[in-house]
This record gives C-alpha cells, sequence and structure tokens, in this order.
C-alpha cells in the first residue's frame, strides 16, 4: 500500500516538477516552458475539506490564460453543478457550487485548460485534489479503451466507476441513467487511463465517448462499453505508471480492456414525417428501425405500382417511387398507412394514418430566368413576323454510366439511375470488342439489378484485358418510373491488367464448420475496403486486383451471420461482435503485397480470435508505440538534413533533443504499483 500512496501522489503532483533556478532565455529566444504552481490554498490534499472554504486558489510564477476549459475541465466524482474557474491576477480561482459529500475524496482535474500569457504554453496533467474525510483515498486503476468496430484506440474518453454494491439492481445499464459515478477518469490520446483515488472496494466501470461534451451518456450520440465484471483495484495486479515526456502525460500499463460502441438508442415508434420530395416520389420516416408495416395504399394506383426502397439499415426511412404515368400522377396524392406505433405507455399496438401529399413544381431562379428570356425572344420574333422556335430543353433523365478508360472486372460496368426503371430496351444496348483489324466482335453480356439497391444495374461479361471494349446503350434504351428516357450514350474502355495489382489468397481456418466471418482486405488504417467477403466460412478465398503496398487484413467474427458488424447493449449486457486485423507472427497488422504477385496467408481463427489477454495489448500497445517514435525519428532526420541541405542549421526539434535523447526520454517512469 505504501508504493500505492506515493505514486498516486507523484502523479498528482507532476505538474510541480520542474528544473530549479530557471533563467528567463535571452536574445528573444521563444519561450516554451509552462507555467509553474507557486502557491495552493487551501494546501493540495486538504483532508477534512468540509470545514475549508468554498474557494480555491492556485498561483502560478507567471500570468496565465484559461483555455477550452469546457473540454478540458471535469471533477472527479462529477458535481451536478461544476465549480467556476476564472483568472485572478497572476493565478486562478476555483469557486465550488455543489453540495460536498461526507468522506469523499474529490479531484478537480484542469487538464491543460491552464496556458501562459505570452506563448499559450499548457501546464499539463493539472488537479487539485482534497478530502472532506480524514485520508485522501490513494488507490488507482489503468486500462485501454480501444473502438470495437476499428480496433484503434480512444483518446479523451470518460471512465465512471459505480459503487458495485449497487450491482444488485437488475438492469446495470440504468447506472448510468439512475446513480452518479463515485470516480471520474479520462483516457490520453494513446487510449490509456489512469484513475485515482479509489479506495479498496468492488466498482463497475464504463467508458464514455463524450461527443457533446456534457459528460454524461446519451444514446445515439455518445459511444460507449463496459468491463462484464467487477474490478477490486487491489486485485488487479502489478502495473507501471510513467510520465510520457513526447506527449506530455501520465500514461501506465494497462490492466483492464474496454471496447466501446455505438448503441442503437431505445426509441418509441411513430410515422414522424412523410414528404413529396417529386412527383414520382413520397418518403416515409419512422421514429424507430424496421417498423413493421401492415397495408400501405393510395387512391387510384394499384399496389404493384408502387415500388418500396428502404434508404437506411434499419429500414426506418423509406423511399416510395410510382411506376405511373405523368398524366396519370394526381397533384394531390391521399392515402393511408396501417402500422403498429408506440403507445404512450410504451407499448407497440396496431394504427392507422391517412396521408395526404401535394406535389407542386417548384420553379428555380435559373429557370425562371431561362423562361423570361424565352418569352423576350418569343415576343421579338412575333414582332418580325417570324415563327419562334424554343431551344431544346435538357434530357430530365438521369443516369451515371462508370465506363470509360479502365474497368475493374470484379466491380464490371455500375449503371447507376436517379430514378427506379419501369422498362428496358436491352436489345439495343451493344458490347463489343474492338479489334485493331477486322470489325468489331460481340460480346456476350448481362445486366442485372443489384440486389441492395433498386436503382443500381450492372452490366457482367467474362472480361479479357487483352482486349479493347466498347459500351453502346441506345436513345430510349432505359425508361424511368416518371416516363422519361434516355440519350444515347458511347464508352471506350480496357480491363485494368492483372499484372499491375497484387493478388491475395486467404485460407481460412474457422473456429468450426458452422462459423461465419466477415474479411476485409483494407488499407494500414483501415478506411478503405479494397475487397471484401461476407458468410465468409473454413476454405481458401483468392483477392485479386489489390493495390500494391501495404495493406490490412480484418476479419469480423459474425456471430448471427447477418454479414454485417452488429454493436453491443447495455440492456442486454451484450458486448459488440468481435473484429481483429490479421497480425501473423510478428504481430504486425500491416502486410505488403507487390503487383503480379501473389501472397499467401493462413487465417487461424482459433488465433485471431483467442481470448483478449493484458499481455497482448501491452505487447500491440508497444509495438504502435515503437512505430510512432520510429516515425517520430525518421521525420525528425529529413527536417535535420533538409536544415543541413538549405545551409541553415535550426533549432533542435523537440526540445532540443538528439537520437539518443529523443528514444531515452520518452518515457520518466513515476513508480511501479504492486497490488
Amino acid at each position: 500500500m505504501k508504493h500505492i500512496v506515493l505514486v498516486a501522489a507523484v502523479v498528482s503532483t507532476v505538474a510541480f516538477v520542474r528544473c530549479a533556478n530557471q533563467v528567463a532565455p535571452q536574445g528573444g529566444v521563444k519561450d516554451s516552458l509552462p507555467p509553474v504552481v507557486r502557491a495552493m490554498t487551501p494546501v493540495w490534499g486538504q483532508r477534512n475539506a468540509d470545514t475549508m472554504p468554498r474557494r480555491i486558489f492556485i498561483e502560478y510564477d507567471e500570468y496565465v490564460q484559461i483555455k477550452d476549459l469546457q473540454k478540458e475541465f471535469f471533477t472527479s466524482p462529477l458535481m451536478k453543478t461544476r465549480p467556476t474557474v476564472t483568472i485572478r491576477g497572476r493565478g486562478i480561482r476555483i469557486d465550488i457550487k455543489d453540495t460536498l459529500a461526507a468522506n469523499q475524496t474529490y479531484s478537480l482535474n484542469l487538464g491543460s485548460a491552464i496556458v501562459d500569457n505570452n506563448e499559450g504554453n499548457p501546464l499539463y496533467d493539472h488537479s487539485y485534489v482534497f478530502s472532506t474525510g480524514s485520508a485522501i483515498d490513494s488507490l488507482l486503476a489503468t486500462g485501454y479503451v480501444a473502438d470495437a468496430m476499428r480496433g484503434d484506440s480512444v483518446s479523451r474518453a470518460f471512465l465512471y466507476f459505480f459503487d458495485a454494491a449497487l450491482d444488485t439492481i437488475p438492469d446495470y445499464d440504468s447506472l448510468l441513467f439512475k446513480q452518479h459515478p463515485v470516480v471520474v477518469g479520462r483516457t490520453q490520446n494513446n487510449g490509456i487511463f489512469v484513475a485515482q483515488n479509489l479506495r479498496e472496494m468492488y466498482y463497475r466501470v464504463y467508458a464514455i465517448q463524450d461527443n457533446n461534451n456534457n459528460q454524461r451518456y446519451d444514446p445515439g450520440t455518445d459511444k460507449v462499453g463496459f468491463i462484464d465484471s467487477v474490478i477490486h483495484p487491489v486485485r488487479l495486479g502489478t502495473t507501471s505508471v510513467w510520465r510520457d515526456e513526447y506527449r506530455k502525460y501520465t500514461t501506465a500499463d494497462p490492466q483492464t480492456y474496454i471496447r466501446i460502441f455505438a448503441e442503437e438508442p431505445m426509441r418509441r415508434q411513430n410515422l414522424n414525417t412523410n414528404e413529396r420530395p417529386g412527383r414520382h416520389q413520397v418518403v416515409l420516416r419512422f421514429a424507430a428501425p424496421r417498423p413493421r408495416i401492415d397495408t400501405l395504399s393510395f387512391e387510384g394506383i394499384d399496389d404493384d405500382r408502387v415500388i418500396r426502397e428502404y434508404m437506411t439499415a434499419g429500414r426506418d426511412t423509406i423511399s416510395l417511387w410510382f411506376d405511373v404515368p405523368p398524366e396519370s400522377m394526381p397533384d394531390t396524392l391521399r392515402g393511408r398507412i396501417a402500422y403498429h406505433k408506440s403507445d404512450s405507455l410504451g407499448n407497440i399496438v396496431p394504427s392507422s394514418q391517412a396521408i395526404r401529399l401535394v406535389w407542386r413544381q417548384a420553379e428555380s431562379r435559373e429557370e425562371a430566368r431561362e423562361r423570361e428570356r424565352e418569352e423576350r425572344e418569343r415576343a421579338r420574333a412575333e414582332e418580325r413576323g417570324e415563327e419562334y422556335t424554343p431551344p431544346e430543353k435538357p434530357n430530365p433523365f438521369g443516369f451515371k454510366v462508370d465506363a470509360g478508360g479502365q474497368v475493374d472486372p470484379l466491380k464490371s460496368i455500375p449503371i447507376e439511375f436517379t430514378l427506379p426503371l419501369a422498362s428496358i430496351d436491352s436489345a439495343h444496348i451493344s458490347l463489343t470488342t474492338q479489334p485493331d483489324l477486322g470489325a468489331p466482335a460481340p460480346v456476350p453480356f448481362t445486366l442485372e439489378r443489384d440486389t441492395m439497391n433498386i436503382r443500381r444495374w450492372v452490366i457482367r461479361a467474362g472480361w479479357d484485358e487483352t482486349k479493347n471494349y466498347r459500351l453502346t446503350i441506345g436513345k430510349g434504351v432505359f425508361t424511368n418510373v416518371a416516363g422519361e428516357r434516355n440519350d444515347s450514350l458511347g464508352a471506350n474502355f480496357k480491363i485494368m491488367p492483372k499484372e499491375d495489382f497484387a493478388t491475395l489468397t486467404l485460407k481460412i481456418n474457422g473456429k468450426t464448420p458452422e462459423a461465419r466471418y466477415i474479411v476485409q482486405v483494407t488499407d494500414p488504417g483501415g478506411k478503405t475496403i479494397f475487397r471484401e467477403v461476407k458468410d465468409a466460412a473454413t476454405g481458401e478465398y483468392t483477392f485479386p486486383y489489390i493495390p500494391e503496398g501495404d495493406v490490412s487484413i480484418r476479419v469480423t467474427e459474425d456471430g448471427n451471420a447477418n454479414g454485417r458488424w452488429d454493436s453491443g447493449s447495455l440492456v442486454e449486457r451484450r458486448q459488440p461482435e468481435r473484429t481483429e486485423f490479421y497480425t501473423g507472427e510478428t504481430g504486425d497488422p500491416v502486410v505488403a503485397v507487390k503487383k503480379n504477385w501473389q501472397t499467401d496467408i493462413i487465417l487461424d481463427m482459433e488465433t485471431i480470435f483467442a481470448p483478449v489477454t493484458i499481455d497482448k495489448i501491452q505487447r500491440d500497445l508497444q509495438r504502435a508505440e515503437d512505430a510512432r517514435v520510429s516515425k517520430f525519428l525518421e521525420e525528425k532526420a529529413a527536417r535535420d538534413a533538409e536544415q543541413r541541405r538549405q545551409g541553415t542549421q535550426g533549432q533542435q526539434q523537440g526540445g532540443g533533443m538528439g537520437i539518443g535523447g529523443a528514444l531515452g526520454g520518452a518515457r520518466q517512469q513515476i513508480g511501479s504499483i504492486a497490488q
């Protein structure tokens, strides 16, 4: 316990550390040092503070400013009314507005909100700690917070520690809404948190990514995560805490691991809005996903002439398209929908609602100017006794054909339409090869509608990358639901040469024959998906046409085999489906692939989805840290080389450290915790 008290004290007072007898830089050198705390009144660590003044004063060695206080400042535990922080001379005054609980350790965390007045150098990890009891709670817990879907670290997430005695409540999720956390921590930029001022007791722990900065969990806006079991700070084991001198904050080896996710908010079902953005289109928006619709009809329109397009994954936004001639579409559309909605008590009950929508063609400014210009031209022609011929109007039919240049043979030729199609005259679509000598040769093809998008069609063929192709679409081949027809179109293209790309062959060894996975080949950041296969099982899968360079392989354990990643649920106490990157024997999630080369990889799902251990997390974090330092040194060496090339050797980056100093100074050990 002695070590724990020492570490907590050092971590909390790290803001005081600074070389003695500092001399102000001469010759106009820019000040890069943060303010130094000179005094605190009452003193830091004040005990029996229920009798102390409600006003705290912190004095610095120079004038300071307050920056981003709303984002930086938080209290542990949270207070109903946040303290106010104001500038007073060479210091700040903190006024506590809330009623303090008895026998409670409080921490007022200013983060990096205090900066010097001249250069804006921030004082990091700045806090004031006091207790209304006879002692300062001195235990701590560390952990790592990651995004469950992307797998990367989450910075500035709040950690809420609740008294585990409250876990007798059947629905643990109510802790976030009905109870107050007794301790609050926050992650640093590397996703690691050091939660201080804990007691020797059991806690339930939640992580919140507070996107709207109100320091509470808002489903649908914030992300949330939780630890399945209770934790006890003494029983977490041994860890180390140190000062990261690059990024100027306290960090640690994690003892716990939390994955945060976006929870689908619980919403009452209702038809929120219905609108008519076009003559042949109606949009229905529901308050909750997957509405149950019994009947939907419109006066004078057969049900089979109404095409439904679901615009969202939850099917809560539905676009209705009317396959009816324009002259038959009424200006006022009347209909009725019978569906199941939530009543005042939240129960789902049958409901029927009338729909009445009016369509009036709105004239834009450009259209108005064009109409006025035509009226003037017509009047001039009539004055001259000439017959006026109006200019040809642009074809309103909207479509886009992704052909021309080089075509990805796996994607083939997609055609996207503004409105759904009513008919296709495929006899006037031709696909031919274009040899250098001789006549064009027809190529057999198919035109298929995308199963996920009713306004997207794809032309597929047996492509040959050695040949030149021409696609010709005749005038009036496509007719949409508004009766509009397309103009003719022609495009010449070639197929992407396979030798210009890499090929990945993945052999999947599933946990069981029934197990299903989503496998994606992405860029190293996981943002761009080059290739994807859903419903993957034990077997071999080949991914051609992968861009040369570094890629990553992301795998999702699709537990319910629905072809998509499923988030977690607080209500159901269900963690999100696991998503992991293949790392191989080296532990590196990046795979180098070369063009005109096949790379074979074995995906052993027992290994990829092995139980997460703290040792593995620490190894992954250390590897990421080594990569970050290596990149920093490479960039620094490049800057130094450029300075030497220009003959103007500037001041060394990173506070004057050389390469050895940069590596050696990254980690300033504060202490170890043997719990």
